[in-house]
């Protein structure tokens, strides 16, 4: 079973750059993608029905913001796009597609660059969510929670780690919650189980040489529960050409969803 999961930084954006040139060659069973930026009545028929994929959407109310999406080959059984509160759920930052025991989501966590406000936002969504990850681990299903969750782990997971202690995706709070989830939790960074490498990053700035001179922040993950960190077969990060300025996360898991 391969997941993708990838920011697009505006999924029309992408389209022009060639993702969904690219998609149907990477025979991936479910694609979660993050920061549509657009409503679905904007979207051509490319990118609302994929050949091969059952297509879903979360919309931000806000136009141009935010929003997530889940291609997948087999129809799910069942969708979730609601958290609970409202600047998830009104700013289209979750969408849970349930394949039998197995559910597969796309996150679009808050980023709180822009300024405290935003940060606050962030810590609360943070707050909030916290409880529903442990209600994840304890129930009897699995989960692959795939997105770009804002936030970089450790001091490998960031070029510039030293100058990036006091900024938003490396503050202390953000990496102890990071701690937690990994640790008391006991989810899974399933890119860690296998590539334990420096230097492996999904976003990098569009200011300076940033791309081109490799310095960039890991914070697109798939988080999994325990119950599947044996079956976490390979991992990788597709630069071979950029469609935003994150990369795709792609993780082929020993699973069948057919």
């Amino acid at each position: 079973m391969r997941v993708i999961s990838v920011n697009v930084n505006g999924i029309r954006a992408a389209h022009r750059k060639g993702f969904f040139n690219w998609l149907p060659k990477q025979n991936a069973d479910v694609i979660c993608i993050q920061e549509t930026k657009a409503q679905i009545d904007q979207l051509s028929e490319e990118i609302l029905q994929p050949e091969g994929y059952f297509a879903y959407f979360n919309d931000a109310v806000k136009k141009g913001y935010s929003g997530v999406a889940v291609y997948s080959r087999r129809k799910p059984d069942k969708i979730i796009d609601k958290l609970g509160w409202s600047d998830a759920d009104n700013e289209g930052r979750y969408l849970q597609a349930d394949f039998g025991k197995l559910s597969v989501v796309s996150l679009y966590l808050p980023s709180g660059s822009s300024g405290e406000e935003r940060q606050a936002i962030k810590f609360d969504f943070l707050d909030k969510f916290m409880p529903l990850l442990k209600k994840m681990r304890r129930q009897k299903r699995e989960y692959i929670i795939c997105g770009d969750w804002n936030i970089a782990h450790k001091e490998i997971d960031l070029k510039n780690w030293k100058g990036n202690k006091k900024n938003s995706g490396f503050l202390p709070e953000e990496r102890a919650w990071m701690d937690d989830l990994f640790g008391s939790v006991g989810m899974v960074d399933s890119f860690r189980e296998v590539n334990q490498e420096a230097d492996q990053y999904t976003w990098w700035s569009n200011r300076g040489q940033a791309w081109a001179k490799n310095v960039g922040w890991r914070i697109d993950y798939q988080v999994v529960t325990p119950g599947l960190k044996d079956k976490i077969k390979s991992v990788s990060i597709y630069k071979d050409e950029r469609f935003s300025d994150h990369a795709p996360l792609i993780t082929d898991y020993d699973l069948d969803i057919q």
